[in-house]
């Protein structure tokens, strides 16, 4: 049966067509959505490389900023990615809106109903929504700081923000919010769509699954960077440099981001 016949069957074949532009736009949220998540995922890596060692996490870090390729780091490489991962972050946000209760009474009738109907979808979204708005402001801090200041992307940089300057409630309160907010998009962006095609049951101990694990990455991570950070208190500001580094430059190596 044609669409056309469907309208005129159900008695709308005179109405006005609705517009497509909300369809589009849901994609486009879809597509910001999944291209966040993703980011988000391979940031945890980055952020994990601190279990491997400093090290580790310094030469991560040195190979984004171009280190291994031009010979000295370009921090403002690393601020031209997170500026692309900004934009990206405001559009989904602000696609993102436009279903969120627009006053009082629209939420307190989504809880309403959430907590009558006692449906696990349902209450996944009221809480996609609070730290969707939790992420407004935390995350967005976090992407000026990075834009702002990459050249400060440091095992013992990084540490003394978490520790020294206190920054661990607010990572530990991102950390939740992300990955609750990003597991659970994607997991209601595999139901909306269709892929992978599986049934519901399976899909959501994939994405608590998924929860867990990247919980406990993020929470191990931010252990070792509170444990750095205790231990280097004494010399808060002083940068890490491997002792491969220096003993090929001979005790000169002074890596403070010239290429900016």
């Amino acid at each position: 049966m044609s669409y056309e016949t469907i309208l005129i069957q159900v008695g709308l074949a005179d109405k006005p067509r609705t517009s497509r532009w909300p369809a589009r736009l849901d994609l486009l949220q879809s597509a910001t959505g999944l291209f966040l998540a993703f980011f988000m995922w391979l940031h945890m890596f980055f952020v994990g490389s601190i279990l491997l060692g400093e090290s580790t996490f310094w030469t991560v870090a040195k190979f984004f900023e171009g280190y291994f390729i031009f010979g000295k780091s370009y921090p403002w490489l690393v601020s031209c990615v997170v500026g692309f991962v900004a934009l990206v972050f405001v559009a989904h946000a602000i696609l993102a809106v436009r279903k969120f209760p627009i006053n009082y009474r629209q939420w307190r009738t989504i809880r309403a109903h959430a907590k009558m109907m006692r449906h696990e979808d349902s209450t996944l979204w009221v809480w996609q929504v609070y730290t969707g708005f939790l992420l407004f402001f935390l995350a967005s801090a976090h992407l000026y700081q990075m834009f702002v200041w990459p050249q400060d992307i440091d095992p013992n940089l990084s540490s003394d923000r978490v520790w020294s300057y206190g920054l661990w409630p607010f990572y530990l309160v991102m950390l939740l919010a992300v990955e609750l907010h990003g597991c659970i998009g994607l997991y209601r962006l595999a139901v909306k769509w269709g892929w992978p095609n599986a049934p519901r049951e399976i899909l959501r101990k994939v994405k608590w699954g998924l929860t867990g694990f990247f919980l406990l990455l993020g929470l191990a991570s931010l252990a070792a960077y509170m444990k750095i950070g205790y231990e280097h208190r004494a010399h808060v500001g002083e940068r890490y440099t491997p002792s491969w580094v220096v003993e090929k430059d001979g005790g000169a190596h002074r890596d403070q981001g010239d290429g900016q």
